[in-house]
């Protein structure tokens, strides 16, 4: 059973992310407003509440936020792709409630980013930043010296007027290296791009899926357990999610279909019912639901089962936000402000 919390927020809320940022063990809560030039931040109790909001500030019309340790001091630090000013924010040395140091980087060749993924690409250790430019039709992937500072940005192009609008990272083809599944919004493709463990990525041969809508976003995890990672698209206006299995070679095939909320626009991945089953939420914009697949870890999945939530959800986040063991469900309602 689910039980609904309301905390205010900024006004439209874009997208959240679940962390413990000022290290007490308890899980926190980091929120971007695309209206302004902040990122709202809510420290947990640990046992499912949280302080009011603090706001920090970022770059223009921050669209995506990642949580990760980008300067190897064990704090996690805060990474915002900010759309509006085509830069990245990096937050870090959060400790106690106060962000200490604040990094912009401009890494010049992306332009209306619209989501950011943390991961380290490369097997150095240190955490690196992938970006889904939408205007200039590219990734841009810059790797961490692990001190907080980045090198300049490696463009993968993505095509023309492709417009990559979603990112998940996983390993599709089974050889134990990071690979970055990327959602083309103008050309109605999925495009993997197969990486070499060494900041290197196959994209003169990446596979494509191909779509009658644009996909809007997408998540991955192995839904089947066979150690390869599978990815769950949703599309723009249609009201449906569907879960492809990877093979070895990288490419996607069987193809399944859920059916969700109205106009899903955020997908998560987490074991919501404690079943070592991996299960997917997502965030139904115009039915002001959350959709909750429950998987049977073979690839396939429950029929969903829905709840209510705020105005207008936008993004959606899994964490145990109050420490009984179970995963928890954290929603961004872009009309409520909650």
């Amino acid at each position: 059973m689910w039980v609904a919390m309301i905390y205010s927020v900024v006004s439209y809320p874009l997208s959240v992310s679940i962390g413990d940022v000022n290290n007490d063990t308890q899980l926190d809560i980091v929120v971007t407003d695309l209206r302004s030039k902040y990122v709202s931040i809510l420290l947990g109790y640990g046992n499912g509440s949280f302080e009011n909001q603090t706001k920090y500030s970022a770059g223009s019309n921050p669209s995506s936020v990642a949580i990760g340790d980008v300067n190897n001091d064990t704090r996690l630090d805060i990474v915002v792709a900010n759309y509006g000013s085509n830069d990245v924010s990096v937050l870090l040395q959060y400790n106690r409630g106060a962000i200490t140091y604040e990094i912009s980087l401009a890494p010049g060749g992306g332009s209306s980013l619209r989501c950011v993924a943390i991961g380290n690409l490369n097997n150095d250790t240190n955490l690196d930043i992938v970006l889904a430019n939408y205007g200039t039709n590219n990734l841009g992937v810059l790797f961490g010296y692990g001190d907080g500072s980045f090198e300049n940005q490696m463009m993968l192009s993505t095509g023309m007027n492709s417009h990559p609008i979603s990112i998940a990272a996983g390993d599709f083809n089974g050889d134990r290296e990071v690979d970055i599944a990327v959602a083309n919004h103008g050309t109605k493709h999925v495009d993997i791009m197969l990486g070499n463990g060494q900041g290197k990525f196959a994209i003169q041969i990446s596979y494509e899926i191909g779509f009658d809508t644009p996909p809007l976003v997408m998540a991955s995890g192995d839904f089947n357990n066979d150690t390869r990672s599978e990815i769950a698209v949703a599309y723009d206006g249609r009201d449906h999610v569907d879960i492809f299995v990877a093979y070895n070679h990288g490419s996607f095939e069987n193809q399944t279909r859920h059916s969700v909320g109205s106009s899903p626009q955020s997908v998560a991945i987490g074991d919501v019912n404690n079943d070592t089953r991996l299960d997917i939420v997502v965030a139904n914009l115009r039915s002001n639901d959350v959709s909750v697949l429950l998987g049977y870890g073979n690839g396939s999945f429950e029929n969903q089962t829905r709840h209510s939530v705020g105005s207008n959800p936008q993004s959606v986040a899994i964490g145990d936000v109050n420490n009984d063991s179970r995963l928890d469900i954290v929603v961004a309602n872009w009309d409520s402000d909650d």
